[in-house]
């Protein structure tokens, strides 16, 4: 059967927070089956924050979790990067509030995991397999997931600006996909809109080295990595958030300009509709294709253990 897995050793990096500006010490921990993904503050005594709905705080420009005193900002690339490189199990510990913003991409913890290594255990993995349509709109922003055989994302943006209209990509997400495909994408954001977001404390650690800058005509910094990096991100963005319904998702994503409240919302609600999806166990050789259904698994255990 196909197992849980986590990181075989320890690893550890430091970087400065997107938005708080300050210097942060991150670490990646092993950890044991069915723990999940768990924020650990070192600065609050070890007080820990599972990266589940149920933890959500106020979303506003990144995804965040709050537990008793505590809270972790900016989460989204990271949780990309643990699910798409099938890291179920891992302690995330910090000494400050907000996950490093590093180059702007997922690319950097992807790096970090294949330092540290991959661990099976002996658990098995379950996986949240969608059995019926699920969908959320709110304006012209909308977002819904449907049955499929496979994890695929499909997303289009549409901006006011005259390098991104409109972008669209479908993806099938695999580890490999990920890593090659969405990873190296950076976050992005308008220089209008910079002077505003540091007035309201945002955007304090935004640089050039960070994030893809768009002035009125163009891109201010380095060459884009793909010509459609803004919504690749827009992906890689998406599938950190849906992180937060605790399995790993097989089901066809479909979103339009939809951003991390958006995103975050639909976690919650695909965990309200129980009888949209089912709990299910693959074979090993199943789970690297997402083929066969193998064991299914009674829905009345909360998906976000």
């Amino acid at each position: 059967m196909d197992v849980q897995r986590t990181l075989r050793r320890p690893i550890t990096c430091a970087g400065i927070g997107l938005h708080s500006g300050d210097k942060v010490t991150l670490s990646l921990k092993p950890a044991p089956a069915d723990a999940g993904i768990r924020f650990r503050r070192t600065d609050l005594g070890g007080l820990e924050i599972p990266a589940t709905v149920t933890n959500l705080a106020s979303i506003q420009y990144a995804t965040g979790l709050t537990r008793d005193e505590g809270s972790v900002e900016t989460i989204e690339h990271l949780l990309a990067a643990l699910v798409s490189m099938a890291v179920d199990n891992v302690v995330v510990e910090l000494d400050f509030p907000e996950v490093p913003i590093m180059d702007g991409s997922a690319a950097p913890f992807v790096y970090l995991i294949q330092e540290a290594g991959v661990k099976r255990l002996t658990a098995r993995r379950r996986y949240l397999k969608v059995v019926r349509p699920i969908s959320l709109a709110h304006g012209d922003k909308r977002i819904s997931l449907y049955p499929s055989e496979q994890f695929r994302v499909t997303y289009s943006i549409s901006f006011d600006h005259p390098l991104l209209r409109h972008q669209s990509r479908t993806i099938r997400v695999t580890e490999e996909s990920f890593v090659e495909e969405i990873a190296p994408a950076r976050t992005f954001g308008f220089l209008k809109e910079v002077e505003t977001m540091r007035q309201n404390g945002l955007a304090l650690g935004g640089s050039l080295e960070n994030a893809v800058v768009l002035g009125e005509t163009g891109v201010l910094n380095n060459p884009l990595r793909f010509e459609d990096e803004f919504v690749r991100h827009k992906i890689l963005d998406a599938i950190g958030d849906l992180a937060l319904v605790g399995h790993p998702v097989i089901g066809h994503l479909v979103a339009h300009r939809a951003g991390h409240a958006l995103h975050t919302a639909f976690a919650a609600k695909i965990l309200e509709e129980t009888d949209a999806w089912r709990l299910i166990e693959l074979a090993a050789k199943d789970a690297v294709v997402g083929a066969r259904v193998q064991v299914p698994v009674n829905n009345a255990a909360t998906a976000a253990n």
